[in-house]
């Protein structure tokens, strides 16, 4: 098929892969603007349009698609289908329309579970015992179209949001490959009014840890938020990034240190395995903290 793909983030680079390896002839790929990045604050290009450039492939990074120009310039390329993962701009009626076959998106959940931008990262926090990927027919509601395919996969007791992130990707990959080949025969299933959540966006407010909270509540903040933003406490006054993490044995007031990286919680204590301090690459807990003192308990 004649496809044209729009996705921006790391996610989004194995499904393109995905199918030009397939055959496919991409007519386009849509990201999103440069945006400034590193200490010099330079434009870099996202994942998707470095990827896409090195497979030399036209790329177009609008501001919006709301214009005018915008549309004639997509409905020109004349595409079979679009595949749509991650990639951050509202598609007005126009251009859903302007593919013979319409858009597919790659959602990362078990629709209508969390419908909306964060859904690896909530799937997580929730303690969801599993997720998995939909292939779903885009319309003009929030992630409301109807289902074409689904997979489901359980979640890892110790998983996080990257790590999960990298299994749901590869998921993706293939089963966009299958919708684009099977798309005749596919039947679009409704999505069901039960069970609706949405995955709000991550703010960096929820990311300080609070000891008085369970510790099921606070392994789930600090998985579910892993790689980033990552959740944070304070070690001898230091901002320290808490990356990994599991329920342990042990009770004490909360935040106080029981053990080694063994931080009591309101009720329970985690174990801390991965850590990041300022200015430094994460590692495991052990090697991360050393020579800070701990103390008698964290902030």
């Amino acid at each position: 098929m004649r496809v044209v793909f729009m996705g921006t983030p790391e996610f989004s680079v194995s499904v393109l892969d995905a199918l030009v390896d397939a055959g496919h002839e991409i007519v386009a790929v849509y990201s999103q603007p440069p945006r400034p990045a590193g200490r010099g604050k330079k434009d870099r290009p996202s994942p998707v349009q470095a990827r896409a450039e090195a497979l030399g492939l036209p790329v177009r990074h609008p501001v919006s698609l709301k214009g005018e120009v915008e549309h004639a310039e997509f409905a020109a390329f004349e595409a079979d289908i679009a595949v749509v993962v991650a990639y951050g701009l509202i598609l007005p009626q126009v251009i859903l329309d302007a593919p013979k076959h319409g858009c597919l998106n790659i959602h990362a959940s078990l629709l209508p579970r969390w419908r909306g931008a964060a859904p690896i990262h909530r799937a997580i926090m929730a303690g969801d015992a599993q997720t998995g990927v939909c292939i779903m027919q885009m319309d003009a509601g929030l992630d409301t179209g109807p289902v074409l395919l689904r997979e489901t996969l359980d979640i890892g007791a110790e998983e996080t949001t990257g790590q999960l992130h990298d299994r749901l990707s590869q998921m993706g990959s293939a089963l966009i490959v299958r919708a684009v080949a099977d798309y005749a025969t596919l039947l679009p299933q409704k999505q069901s009014e039960v069970g609706v959540t949405y995955a709000a966006k991550i703010d960096k407010a929820e990311a300080r840890v609070d000891w008085a909270k369970s510790a099921v509540d606070v392994d789930r903040l600090i998985r579910g938020l892993s790689p980033f933003p990552g959740a944070w406490c304070e070690v001898a006054g230091e901002r320290v990034k808490l990356l990994g993490s599991r329920l342990a044995d042990g009770k004490g007031a909360a935040g106080q240190v029981l053990f080694g990286f063994t931080i009591a919680c309101g009720t329970g204590a985690v174990e801390i395995t991965v850590a990041q301090r300022a200015g430094k690459r994460a590692m495991p807990a052990d090697q991360a903290l050393l020579g800070l003192d701990l103390g008698l308990s964290l902030g």
